[in-house]
């Protein structure tokens, strides 16, 4: 690691949130030191560096702390030149931001809900989550990722839709994603899934699917007790 570069990530397998930031930091080639978080029982270095969420990832640059995914990608963007995630053009980033937030409140939190409801609130939540599918699949259509034939940082944001969206279906029980309906982003998905960046840094699939079992009956074994 280069000297006054020392690049700290707290994170957790089981999150796309930190998957997110580790794809980004591999894509710069920026060396960092990965502390995995037990997101159970808190550790005393994570309570401190992100007080206000209490969650990862936190990224911890020269003892500087940054916390949030897509605010930690876009800091790597600013500090480290090479390789960009966000484009040149100030109109440009305006885009991607607005994509960004559109994804995150309209699909990312959508599926997150559709992961720990049931009945009812999970069909109109999984209703929602394909009303968004369909404005993305538009969005990225003709082209191979959202910022052309490289990556960027909305082909990171979307990135968790490529293994645990699958999980998450499986596990809640339901059909969110249907590629024939969305040809665009199907192709996307391949081509994000073959990158050499991505095929390295990829969670085991067959334990993140009990994880999330258990995760979503104990979720709705608290809802039921309200």
């Amino acid at each position: 690691m280069a000297e006054g570069q020392e690049v700290k990530l707290l994170g957790s397998w089981v999150s796309p949130f930190v998957y997110r930031v580790k794809w980004a930091l591999n894509l710069k080639n920026i060396q960092y030191e990965y502390l995995e978080q037990d997101l159970v029982n808190k550790s005393n270095l994570l309570l401190t560096c992100n007080p206000v969420f209490k969650r990862v990832p936190v990224l911890i640059h020269n003892d500087k702390i940054i916390c949030e995914s897509i605010v930690i990608m876009e800091y790597l963007d600013e500090v480290w030149k090479n390789n960009p995630i966000l484009p040149e053009d100030p109109y440009e980033i305006a885009m991607v931001r607005f994509w960004t937030k559109f994804i995150e409140e309209k699909f990312t939190e959508v599926v997150r809900k559709v992961l720990f409801l049931d009945g009812e609130q999970q069909e109109n939540e999984v209703k929602n989550a394909k009303e968004a599918l369909e404005s993305i699949e538009g969005e990225l259509k003709g082209k191979k990722f959202f910022g052309g034939e490289t990556i960027g940082l909305l082909d990171l944001v979307l990135g968790f839709m490529t293994i645990w969206l699958n999980i998450i279906e499986e596990v809640s029980h339901v059909k969110v994603f249907d590629s024939l309906k969305h040809p665009s982003l199907s192709k996307w998905m391949e081509d994000f899934l073959e990158l050499p960046l991505i095929k390295e840094c990829s969670p085991n699939r067959d334990e993140l699917v009990p994880y999330f079992h258990k995760i979503r009956e104990q979720m709705l074994a608290l809802a039921a007790k309200k």
